[in-house]
């Protein structure tokens, strides 16, 4: 394709991309397709000779397309879904248009300049200190990646990139049971090692971290020689929402000097607006907290707000400027590589950008706010219902519940059934859980077009196909 012929095609693109927006809610949530049906699809071999776009936007939408799961769907209410706003859409076009590599101030200023302001405009909206300040990363993963190794290098006294951790004290990490699987990985990435991340028992309605436990756990540590190193706090949890109790937490670990972090993912959206914030109390007394604006917010994957205390800790752990990456007669500039652990980057704060401007933190707040009232409407409705159990109460808009019919001998065995004949019927998409050993079916309204009508519709689909299975 010559540029001169690119605009025609991008008008179909275009057309396409509002077309499939307006009438994705017509379409079953989940892909239809059977594995391999796909691959099967797609030659074997590359092609010598080029093709027209016309064959291969034929088959983008006769092979892609059934392959598809829809998390711009409406009734898309399984995982956390990653948003994607019409604004936040077309920036992301012109970011692939002008295709900058924003690795360091002088490879793309604005980039760099635009980041530190959308990060600085987050964090008012989450009224944040201004002593903060923030980088954006692709995913809460890298940013607690970032987290777990910053905790690594000041506990080893910023030896540990250069000695690395043998002959060292054995280092330990701390979190509850109900944190992402992220912070496993984590751990292992920065050679830490699993058995050194401490699972501290969880209370509460909440199903937060318990501080004495966790104060119990780090003194045990000490007596055995261990050096705890940090401690990886969960607000709003990717199972049931679990979140903990994050200023008595932060006691524990200020006393012992531990690099605390707030993984905030999905729920951190939220607080935006001012009533949700007593679920995290104290939490600018953290040197680190992540949420992802490509969730609930409505920014397009990938975005994920990283915001720092003391950015000069992370830079210690990660700066690495050769020759070639050094900005030469500029002072006090940001290379936002440094504060990351890839070093190319994405223009990300562009969507920022245009999904702020065009409907205000007043605008976004009340998408928020529908969708956990319309999410508490439905549990509501459901506890009246017979043979069900909630099984969660909401946190946010996320709550779980569970069909418990009395004749049923395995209600496990049920649920799992149920979970997969609503996903196979193709009205709405919901995800399933382990809750204190049992399984239990999730909700959670987040999707940024979801109307009153879509999460109500849900209650008619779960009653429906759970008499279906008797």
């Amino acid at each position: 394709m010559k540029w001169d012929d690119f605009s025609e095609w991008g008008r179909r693109v275009a057309d396409w991309t509002q077309d499939y927006h307006l009438t994705v809610g017509d379409r079953p949530v989940r892909a239809r397709t059977e594995p391999g049906e796909v691959l099967n699809a797609l030659p074997q071999t590359p092609p010598e000779d080029g093709e027209g776009m016309e064959a291969i936007f034929r088959d983008f939408e006769n092979i892609v397309m059934p392959g598809i799961t829809h998390w711009q769907h409406p009734r898309f209410f399984a995982y956390f879904t990653s948003n994607a706003a019409a604004p936040s859409v077309l920036a992301e076009f012109l970011t692939a248009a002008i295709a900058p590599q924003c690795m360091l101030w002088q490879t793309s200023p604005a980039a760099t300049e635009m980041e530190t302001r959308m990060m600085d405009w987050l964090r008012q909206a989450l009224d944040l200190p201004v002593q903060f300040q923030g980088a954006i990363q692709d995913s809460a993963s890298s940013a607690t990646l970032a987290a777990v190794l910053t905790m690594r290098e000041k506990a080893l006294n910023w030896q540990g990139n250069q000695q690395g951790l043998f002959g060292q004290k054995t280092l330990r990490i701390y979190c509850s049971s109900e944190v992402h699987t992220s912070i496993d990985r984590a751990v292992w990435v920065a050679g830490i090692g699993q058995q050194n991340l401490i699972r501290v028992p969880i209370k509460g309605d909440w199903r937060g971290m318990d501080p004495d436990a966790l104060e119990a756990a780090i003194q045990a540590d000490l007596a055995a020689g261990h050096q705890p190193a940090g401690v990886i706090l969960c607000v709003g949890g990717t199972g049931v929402g679990a979140t903990d109790p994050v200023d008595r937490v932060l006691d524990v670990a200020e006393k012992h000097g531990l690099y605390t972090h707030v993984d905030a993912a999905w729920a951190g959206s939220a607080m935006i607006c001012p009533e949700y914030r007593h679920y995290w109390p104290g939490v600018e007394r953290a040197d680190s907290i992540v949420f992802n604006p490509h969730k609930w917010l409505g920014v397009q994957f990938d975005c994920s707000a990283h915001f720092l205390k003391n950015p000069d800790d992370l830079v210690q752990t990660l700066a690495i400027s050769p020759e070639y990456l050094k900005t030469h007669g500029h002072d006090g500039i940001i290379n936002y590589s440094e504060w990351s652990v890839p070093l190319g980057r994405r223009f990300r704060a562009l969507k920022i950008w245009f999904l702020i401007r065009t409907y205000g933190l007043e605008g976004l707040r009340q998408r928020l706010r529908n969708h956990i009232t319309w999410s508490k409407q439905l549990h509501e409705k459901l506890k009246l219902e017979p043979d069900f159990q909630i099984t969660s109460a909401p946190m946010w808009s996320l709550w779980s519940f569970r069909y418990a019919p009395e004749a049923a001998a395995d209600l496990d065995d049920l649920n799992l059934r149920l979970v997969n004949a609503i996903n196979n019927d193709g009205r709405i998409y919901l995800t399933q859980t382990r809750l204190d050993g049992q399984l239990v079916i999730r909700f959670q309204a987040g999707q940024f077009e979801t109307t009153e009508a879509d999460v109500m519709m849900a209650f008619g689909v779960i009653t429906e196909i759970a008499r279906s299975l008797q």
